[in-house]
């Protein structure tokens, strides 16, 4: 990063600065910030500085140190959700399968919510499977950032959001926006209610979960994270999942390196390694 462009810019903005916040957001949240993100880091950060009417970068991370509720600023601020309603199909397809072959199921977790399109997916399926909306499983939505979670549990969405889902689920889980709402859909209130929504950081070494947990959705969401915080990650999840439990990744994840802990059994779909010490129903 040029000293040039960072004279261009509204605030003064060094090399120093960009590695002091993603030093920052991986000891708050074990994500690791690419070099190719500084434009991003300022983008987001230069949010928070004219907010707080602060004079810069450097006055600003004196304010983090100082001020442990920026912290979850911080990470909203850097945090990047991408989602959608049905994203990756397939997956739901083995999730539908999985109800079937385990009547049983008690539990489902989304364990990166972002703005709620995936989890309120998965409660379509499961509403579908049984037929109504009042089930016997209970599906916990989590992320780290707080401001994503509050908008997923609006379930207020844009109608373009929406345009892909079948015109059966719309009728049946969405409602059209009337007045200062036109233009948009809101998840139907029987739905929502399906749903326990909750902030989690996957850092933490307790996480406020029932176990055992019998699907567990975390979708491109490890490919955030160093390789020694993924195995951290990977075991405490693996000791959450019932002993017939299924992990669902994102397309771009692949856990090769890490055969003690979790296996492959599917596109993109784990279990539990033999031998570890998954958690039993």
């Amino acid at each position: 990063m040029s000293e040039l462009k960072s004279l261009e810019r509204e605030f003064a903005y060094t090399t120093a600065h960009f590695n002091t916040a993603r030093t920052t957001l991986y000891r708050f949240s074990g994500i690791k910030l690419a070099d190719s993100k500084d434009a991003m880091v300022y983008s987001r950060l230069v949010r928070r500085i004219r907010t707080l009417k602060l004079s810069g970068f450097s006055a600003y991370f004196d304010y983090l140190l100082a001020q442990e509720s920026e912290h979850q600023e911080f990470i909203n601020a850097l945090t990047t959700n991408q989602t959608a309603f049905f994203r990756e199909p397939h997956h739901f397809e083995i999730l539908r399968k999985y109800l079937l072959e385990h009547p049983d199921t008690k539990r489902i977790w989304c364990a990166a919510s972002s703005t709620g399109e995936e989890p309120y997916s998965i409660a379509m399926v499961v509403a579908e499977h049984f037929g109504n909306f009042n089930t016997p499983i209970e599906i916990i939505a989590s992320d780290i950032d707080s401001g994503v979670l509050h908008k997923a549990e609006q379930g207020i969405y844009p109608l373009e959001r929406i345009e892909a889902i079948s015109e059966i689920r719309k009728k049946r889980f969405f409602h059209r926006g009337k007045g200062a709402q036109f233009g948009n859909a809101r998840v139907v209130p029987e739905l929502r209610q399906m749903i326990q929504f909750t902030r989690i950081n996957l850092l933490d070494s307790f996480w406020p979960l029932k176990t055992p947990i019998d699907v567990i959705f975390c979708r491109n969401v490890m490919i955030y994270f160093d390789k020694e915080t993924q195995e951290v990650i990977l075991k405490h999840m693996m000791n959450s999942l019932s002993e017939d439990g299924l992990y669902i990744a994102g397309h771009s994840e692949n856990f090769n390196m890490f055969p003690q802990i979790i296996t492959a059994v599917g596109q993109t779909t784990y279990r539990a390694a033999k031998g570890s010490s998954s958690a039993k129903t």
